[in-house]
């Protein structure tokens, strides 16, 4: 299975979701290096308030970049370049919310997500992401509601954490 990337969707639903939340996007040229890339080319940076995409960049990867962004406290958001830190639960805070907001670009929705997760080689006790996701992420998504970052409907509230 091919993976999604920023090259199959309108990247206007990917702009109109992130700048929700302050987030700007710059993409950079083929081949190029990714700004703020923890990961490395073709996964997405980030530096400051903009994430940096490539034509080759997984969706998952510009989403779950954008959710540290979302998740992080100011503190750690002003000071952003590349390595977004975090906790083990902040960080399945980030996963959560990710497949969350993949439902808001029409290419990706939450059943691409959670096979894409899997296909790119994120790892879950049980198993998959969509296991995860309905039945062990209990902790996650308390974490958001706690932080404010959906509401108890588990919808994004549309601000990043405080």
């Amino acid at each position: 299975m091919n993976i999604l990337l920023c090259s199959d969707i309108n990247l206007q639903h990917l702009h109109s979701l992130l700048a929700r939340y302050g987030l700007d996007i710059k993409t950079v040229e083929d081949n190029a290096d990714i700004p703020g890339s923890f990961w490395q080319p073709p996964e997405a940076g980030l530096v400051g308030d903009t994430l940096y995409i490539r034509n080759d960049t997984p969706v998952h990867s510009a989403l779950h970049e954008a959710c540290h962004y979302i998740c992080m406290d100011q503190q750690r958001r002003d000071k952003l370049h590349t390595d977004a830190g975090g906790t083990a639960i902040e960080e399945n805070g980030v996963c959560y919310l990710q497949i969350l907001l993949s439902d808001f670009i029409p290419e990706m929705k939450q059943a691409r997500m959670l096979s894409d997760m899997d296909a790119w080689g994120y790892s879950f006790r049980l198993g998959s992401a969509k296991a995860w996701f309905e039945q062990d992420a209990e902790d996650a998504l308390e974490w958001l509601l706690t932080n404010k970052v959906i509401d108890s409907d588990c919808k994004p509230v549309w601000a990043t954490r405080k």
